[in-house]
């Protein structure tokens, strides 16, 4: 099959980058998704809990606002609802081929064109392709001695299994980031034993959620009342930025107020000692949760600090040579974010692999090109990340980048855009001088570095920054034929 754009991936990133092209005048695309229906990330994560730990209205797109958001902070499935309606909403399934898992994508150098070659033998050919499958599309399970021995039952939290009754079970949770403090609460609920796995200890803030009361629903379907408290979320998020990217006295006021709420939280000396972080506060992703802590001291749970030395055929043991067991294990150790790969092999000119250049740390233009592969734009890309507000709000910046650099593409009879080595060199050097700075290169160790302590994840700055900079397409940092 042939279009003007192939899409890999169809959630937030690529039903957006979709509904972008059609208000351009682009229809001729098509949407290759691995799963059978639309959502990703918040198709895949269905574990008790989930929800977003960002504000109801700045998650969703500005230019499809879902003005109906029951709650604070969304739940996972009132998420997945809003995307499955912008399929409908912009008839968009007629563009998407379900059940399409992308098992390499090549560029044709005499061609100038993109294919993507399916698992099931499949072909799809564009002048254009997108990578929006997201960074938090592949489940990571640690490598621990001893799992393939294990008896009991074993869960991702990426991979929920509904089937399986918790009520009543001995179960262990590996993780205490942003995944397991959700899942946590909702087991103490309903299992005779929790029993938590701490590697290292994050920082934890409260979570003020709260159902949307009538009032406030009934003036979201006001477009110009609801844009208006979308915006002053915004800058309260965009404030946050002088805590959590740069490294300051704004940190270590944050860092006060976390340490005061684990205090009024926690009142054991000893567990709140074991968590309390010895990093700075935004080194590592900032927890929220209002029932995490609280949970934590339920009498049917404990938290266990010792490195877990390998998986036995009845539990976890630990460096202490204690034995734990339980009748379920569950992983909520995140994903395989591609800091120094790719989700599938990716061929650009003269045969370089997207995967060798990305050896020492994934590098990009502005997040978006990288040089040797034209016509290639990714979202959620090398450096994209914000650590204070709305993912949204970078993803719009790179969907609107994306749709500028097509329509160029066609009004001008390109053949291809591809991005100068030396543009690229000199925005990542740059980047690199300014991160050096941020409060996650502060010393500790985080899944936004690699092995060598590279940040290739997170961009050092104001949200509003990252959008000025994706705002124009500049030719000149291009090779256009």
């Amino acid at each position: 099959m042939t279009a003007s754009v192939l899409i890999v991936g169809a959630g937030f990133a690529g039903l957006g980058t979709a509904i972008r092209l059609r208000r351009a005048g682009v229809d001729d695309f098509v949407i290759l998704e691995r799963a059978g229906e639309v959502g990703g990330t918040w198709r895949d994560n269905t574990y008790p809990g989930a929800a977003c730990d960002i504000p109801s209205p700045l998650y969703s797109f500005s230019f499809a606002q879902h003005g109906g958001w029951t709650r604070a902070y969304a739940r996972g499935p009132e998420i997945l609802d809003y995307l499955r309606s912008l399929v409908e909403r912009f008839d968009l399934r007629r563009h998407i081929r379900f059940s399409a898992d992308v098992a390499r994508l090549a560029y044709a150098d005499d061609a100038a064109t993109w294919t993507a070659h399916t698992t099931d033998g499949r072909t799809f050919t564009a002048r254009v392709a997108v990578v929006a499958s997201g960074p938090l599309a592949n489940a990571s399970l640690p490598e621990i001695r001893g799992l393939d021995t294990y008896r009991g039952h074993v869960m991702h939290s990426a991979r929920w299994d509904h089937d399986y009754d918790l009520t009543g079970k001995r179960v262990a949770v590996i993780g205490t980031g942003a995944s397991a403090v959700q899942i946590v609460p909702e087991l103490v609920r309903v299992a005779r034993k929790v029993t938590v796995f701490q590697r290292t200890p994050g920082w934890v803030l409260p979570r003020p959620d709260h159902a949307h009361p009538g009032w406030l629903r009934a003036r979201s379907r006001r477009p110009a009342a609801w844009h208006a408290y979308r915006r002053a979320l915004f800058w309260a998020h965009e404030v946050m930025a002088l805590a959590l990217v740069w490294d300051g006295v704004f940190t270590t006021a944050l860092q006060g107020v976390a340490r005061a709420y684990l205090r009024r939280s926690v009142r054991d000396r000893w567990l709140r000692r074991q968590l309390t972080p010895d990093h700075r506060i935004g080194c590592k992703r900032l927890l929220l949760s209002s029932d995490y802590l609280p949970a934590l001291q339920r009498d049917n749970c404990t938290l266990i600090t010792w490195p877990i030395a390998r998986l036995a055929p009845h539990g976890i043991r630990t460096a202490d040579g204690v034995e734990h067991r339980v009748d379920c294990v569950v992983f909520a150790t995140g994903f395989e974010v591609g800091r120094t790969g790719t989700p599938y092999p990716i061929t650009g000119r003269g045969g370089r692999m997207l995967a060798d250049e990305w050896r020492r740390g994934a590098r990009a233009y502005k997040s978006v090109s990288v040089a040797g592969f034209p016509n290639l734009f990714l979202t959620f890309g090398p450096n994209s990340g914000p650590g204070h507000n709305s993912v949204l709000v970078y993803n719009e910046a790179q969907i609107d980048y994306i749709v500028r650099a097509v329509t160029l593409l066609r009004s001008r009879g390109l053949r291809r855009l591809d991005v100068r080595a030396d543009a690229q060199e000199a925005y990542n050097a740059d980047l690199q001088r300014r991160l050096a700075r941020t409060t996650w290169n502060s010393g500790c160790r985080s899944w936004y570095l690699t092995e060598d302590g590279h940040n290739v994840t997170m961009y050092p700055g104001f949200a509003t920054q990252y959008v000025r900079q994706l705002a124009t397409v500049d030719l000149a940092d291009y090779e256009a034929e």
